[in-house]
């Protein structure tokens, strides 16, 4: 809004900030709970595992796959999704962003 029209409404810079704060936990525990119920159909299925032998001489088990998915969510080994890292990058950018509104 600030690029159109010059200017942009203070609710809309709070709502820009702050949704995260419901979000951000609402989809980590979707994402955790979806493939913690597709589990036993992961394994069950065996769809996208590659079995030996083949010509790459490469095996992968996308059930053992998903599981490790799991444990990166743990937050002291959030590594590649890094939640509790960008969750406190956003409140600071949060903090910033709205003491700067109050400023001017």
């Amino acid at each position: 809004m600030k690029e159109a029209f010059g200017f942009a409404p203070s609710w809309h810079l709070w709502l820009r900030y702050s949704t995260f704060l419901v979000l951000y936990p609402t989809g980590i525990s979707s994402e955790v709970g979806l493939i913690y119920f597709a589990l036993p159909y992961i394994k069950a299925s065996e769809k996208y595992c590659f079995r030996m032998p083949n010509k790459w001489n490469f095996s992968f088990d996308y059930f053992y796959a998903a599981i490790l998915a799991l444990g990166i969510y743990v937050p002291g080994l959030d590594i590649v999704a890094g939640s509790p890292h960008l969750y406190n990058y956003m409140l600071g950018q949060r903090k910033r962003a709205l003491s700067k509104s109050k400023k001017e």
